[in-house]
Parts: structure tokens; C-alpha cells; sequence
């Protein structure tokens, strides 16, 4: 009995500390992996041409989206992926993703990388758009409505 009652004890001191810690995180510190600047050498190729067929190309939007991610290497160099790639696989930015079949097996790299393309087409700079991916605005994009 007195060992339940520490095992319970520690537990629920545990679980009170877990919750007061989560008070004082910052979400905003916990961006993934980008890169502040442009690139300063040629980056690897996105996936393009024959490259874009097989079982991760079997809908049209996953195509689209890597043409478009092809049309914008610079500015997905400069953006983080918000499905935590870079804690998984360890890319180092958006374009990670799309160097290999992962940005098309993933809505998460096709929606910020079809909102990337799309604000870059409007003018934003990568700056204004990385502002736009943290603020989450990439979640309202319709894949099955891209368009280049």
C-alpha cells in the first residue's frame, strides 16, 4: 500500500510538472528548419520530368506541386516544412522535401509549397511568405484546385 502511494505520488507530481512547463513554452521558438537567406550555391534538383510518375504521382495535384516547387527552389530554401521533416529526416527546408518522393507523399510539403508558389506569383518575398507559413495561412490551400 505504501508504495502505491508514492508510485501514485510521483505520478501526479510528474504530471504537475509536465503542465507547468507547457505554460512557459513559446510556440513561436519552436519553428522547424529554414534558411534565413537565399542560397549561396546550387541547390539539389526537385524531382521533375520522368521523375514524376509511379505510386507517389497517382493524383494530378502531386505532380503540380512539384512543377510549381521546381519553379521556386530559392524561396522553399527559405521556408520551414510544418511536418516536422527536419526532425524525422533532417532536411533543412521546404526544398528538402521535394528533392526526393517525400513532398508528394505528404499534403503538409504540397500545401505550403503550392502557398509558396502562389504568394511568390503575387509578389510576396520569401520573407513575407515564411510570416504567412508560421502564421498556419499555407492549411487553407486546395491541392485539387492548384493550378500553375
Amino acid at each position: 500500500m505504501r508504495s502505491m502511494k508514492k508510485v501514485l505520488g510521483c505520478l501526479v507530481l510528474g504530471l504537475v510538472a509536465l503542465a507547468a512547463s507547457a505554460q512557459w513554452s513559446n510556440p513561436a521558438e519552436d519553428i522547424p528548419a529554414y534558411n534565413a537567406q537565399a542560397p549561396s550555391r546550387a541547390l539539389p534538383p526537385v524531382l521533375s520530368g520522368a521523375q514524376l510518375t509511379g505510386p507517389y504521382f497517382s493524383h494530378p495535384y502531386q505532380v503540380t506541386a512539384y512543377k510549381m516547387a521546381a519553379k521556386i527552389p530559392g524561396v522553399l530554401h527559405q521556408q520551414p516544412c510544418y511536418c516536422r521533416c527536419d526532425r524525422e529526416m533532417g532536411h533543412n527546408s521546404l526544398h528538402s522535401c521535394f528533392e526526393g518522393t517525400h513532398g508528394a507523399a505528404c499534403s503538409t510539403c504540397m500545401k505550403e509549397g503550392v502557398f509558396a508558389y502562389q504568394q511568390t506569383k503575387l509578389g510576396k518575398t520569401p520573407l513575407q511568405i515564411r510570416a504567412a507559413i508560421e502564421k498556419g495561412e499555407w492549411m487553407n490551400v486546395d491541392l485539387e484546385k492548384a493550378t500553375l
